[in-house]
């Protein structure tokens, strides 16, 4: 049986745990190997600092049977990046499935992936999803066909379990869930805008305005190129 091949695009200011998660839980799938896919093969350095190194170059990534890509500030870059557009057009043309974590959503979108589909992607940053034409589902984990989408950052490990139980059964990804010892207890109730405080969520509402007047601007030319009207 030939070795199934993952593949995870990285690139300046990625968020880390939004390629980490999801890579923790699908390296540990039997007969699998995963790729780190960039530009060079020159570390890539994420939006809080921390440097990882890619394993192939776009140009020399073999054909994968899931690409996935994360978010993080640096995806607005990507998504006018035609060499990674192209790659993942060429890419999801034979993979099983396409996925992305977080604002990585968005980047799909650009490629033309997202079209009719329904997917998910970061809180603050949704809305976007309309401009690529994609519908906008605002669940943990949407699957749409071969498309399955993870909302923001932490919700990587989310993904890659239901991810996991796809492609290798759900005694498996149970299995992995216990390996890790994925057992979230957190200590607030204040992981989503549906259970923050009004004050925390406009908290961050405000801290993250610049940047989301920047990924609507590229979301909106990026769906123009593609062909989707605005609303």
């Amino acid at each position: 049986m030939a070795e199934r091949l993952i593949g995870m695009v990285i690139f300046p200011r990625l968020t880390q745990l939004d390629m980490t998660g999801p890579y923790e839980v699908l390296a540990r799938l039997p007969n699998t190997k995963v790729h780190l896919i960039a530009h060079t093969l020159a570390p890539v350095t994420t939006d809080r600092g921390m440097q990882i190194v890619p394993t192939v170059t776009f140009a020399d990534c073999p054909p994968l049977d899931i690409v996935m890509v994360p978010g993080g500030p640096g995806q607005q870059d990507l998504m006018e990046d035609e060499t990674v557009l192209a790659f993942l057009r060429t890419q999801a043309a034979t993979a099983r499935y396409v996925t992305s974590v977080c604002t990585g959503s968005l980047v799909l979108g650009a490629a033309g992936l997202l079209k009719g589909k329904r997917a998910t992607c970061h809180w603050a940053s949704i809305e976007n999803l309309a401009y690529l034409g994609a519908i906008p589902v605002r669940e943990r984990v949407v699957v749409d066909g071969n498309i399955v989408t993870g909302a923001g950052v932490a919700s990587g490990i989310d993904f890659a379990l239901r991810l996991a139980a796809i492609l290798d059964g759900e005694a498996v990804a149970r299995e992995i869930q216990l390996q890790i010892e994925y057992d979230p207890d957190p200590p607030f109730n204040s992981g989503s805008p549906a259970t923050a405080s009004a004050e925390t969520v406009a908290t961050l509402r405000q801290r993250l305005t610049k940047l989301g007047e920047e990924r609507k601007t590229v979301a909106m030319r990026a769906g123009a190129r593609i062909g989707v009207s605005p609303a």
